[in-house]
């Protein structure tokens, strides 16, 4: 996977696109599936286990209740495969089915991610994917290096940002767009390795680059002055596996350096794993605080910190936006209530529900609704998200992009803390 950034329309991308851009809590993800929690997993695990095994019969069932109920459905597989009057893909089948079954649930955060869909979500959630390390952006019909990640083959290689790309794997670009481009880097015949040309001051460079595995960075940071105090800034692009690690690093690296404040900026993030963003609200909370609250058909459990005692007491404020969903509104909704933050922005998202991801035998991913998520207080947000404390919306002007002088609402939320 290589990332993109389309200058013109002022967006970052994957080269796979996930058709069904939904605002995701993880709150696990399994191999294998649970009979007595979801009837119908046990259904895909059975039909799958027939494709892999390539068998013609199916398994003898338990004459119990419950497999009598799915023997229907296995029966009308078989006849099918063996009755049809035309030739019937297996698998083709068998994905209609699982896509049948899901959209059954009526549930818009149910999924079926098949093939590279599923690669792709898979990997935007672990923060990692197999890849060169860069990402390129176009701009005037030119393909120019737009991010060289640290430790990644193209960093190693010498790859640098506003390198030009003319050539991969001695294929010229010309007339190419950028996913075309992104084909030829990341396709098939450059599945272990790549040769890359650049145009570098007018200079022709050519590398030799193995993929690696590449950790994606999620979060960045940066320091503030203001009103004669050092302000925090910490960006969480999405609750990835690597999300806590990073954000830790980064909050040690601004408390060595004395601040005084945090600002924590969750625009456009759209959720990911809960144990991400418990370790990060753990950071700041102790175990007598509720994190959130989960609830189920039958019972809400309350989630608490984990430590003793916490250290940190200097104030924080959070930066939403519409866009800001699912794992974002868990700690700004904690914030908001447990720590007495500001929250700087508008209304969130507005996702209340957590999801279960499960793999299936074949690589494909199903995802479907398991529980609701509440505020700390028990408030749920899925009608209205979360209702910032200082409503504060930043409109830029036609071609103009997001800096600190126009950012309205980081400028708001470093006030906020640094009064």
């Amino acid at each position: 996977m290589i990332l993109v950034f389309n200058d013109e329309d002022n967006v970052k991308e994957e080269v796979i696109d996930d058709e069904n851009n939904v605002r995701e809590v993880i709150i696990e993800r399994r191999v294998g599936f649970n009979f007595s929690e979801v009837i119908i997993i046990m259904l895909i695990a059975i039909m799958f286990g027939f494709l892999l095994g390539n068998i013609v019969n199916f398994v003898v069932f338990d004459k119990s209740s419950d497999n009598q109920e799915l023997e229907e459905l296995v029966t009308t597989y078989d006849n099918i495969i063996n009755n049809y009057y035309e030739d019937v893909d297996k698998e083709e089948l068998i994905d209609a089915g699982i896509k049948g079954m899901i959209n059954y649930l009526d549930d818009p955060y149910a999924t079926y991610f098949s093939g590279d869909a599923s690669t792709s979500f898979n990997e935007d959630l672990e923060g990692k994917y197999e890849g060169i390390g860069v990402e390129v952006m176009q701009k005037d019909n030119v393909i120019t290096i737009a991010t060289v990640f640290s430790d990644s083959p193209a960093s190693k290689a010498g790859i640098k940002v506003g390198d030009v790309i003319t050539k991969v794997n001695d294929t010229s670009v010309d007339g190419k767009n950028l996913s075309e481009v992104v084909e030829l880097i990341s396709g098939d015949e450059s599945k272990n390795k790549v040769s890359l040309t650049v145009m570098r001051n007018e200079e022709e460079l050519t590398f030799s680059l193995k993929q690696g595995e590449i950790e994606v960075p999620v979060v960045e940071s940066e320091i503030y002055e203001d009103n004669g105090k050092r302000i925090g800034y910490i960006k969480i692009e999405m609750f990835s596996l690597n999300s806590y690690k990073q954000f830790n690093s980064a909050l040690k690296k601004l408390e060595k350096k004395n601040i005084e404040g945090l600002v924590i900026d969750v625009r456009d993030n759209p959720g990911g794993y809960l144990t991400q963003v418990q370790d990060i609200l753990c950071l700041f909370m102790d175990k007598k605080t509720v994190l959130y609250q989960l609830q189920t058909k039958s019972e809400t459990t309350k989630i608490y910190g984990t430590k003793k005692s916490i250290d940190r007491d200097y104030p924080v404020s959070v930066i939403i936006n519409n866009e800001s969903a699912s794992a974002s509104e868990i700690l700004a909704s904690a914030f908001k209530e447990n720590y007495n933050s500001s929250i700087v922005g508008i209304n969130s998202y507005g996702k209340g529900t957590v999801q279960s991801a499960s793999d299936l035998n074949n690589g494909d991913t199903i995802k479907y609704t398991v529980q609701k998520w509440l505020t700390p207080k028990g408030n749920f947000i899925g009608d209205t998200g979360v209702v910032p404390t200082d409503r504060v919306e930043t409109v830029l002007k036609d071609g103009e992009t997001l800096s600190y002088e126009n950012d309205t609402m980081l400028q708001t939320a470093i006030k906020k803390v640094s009064e």
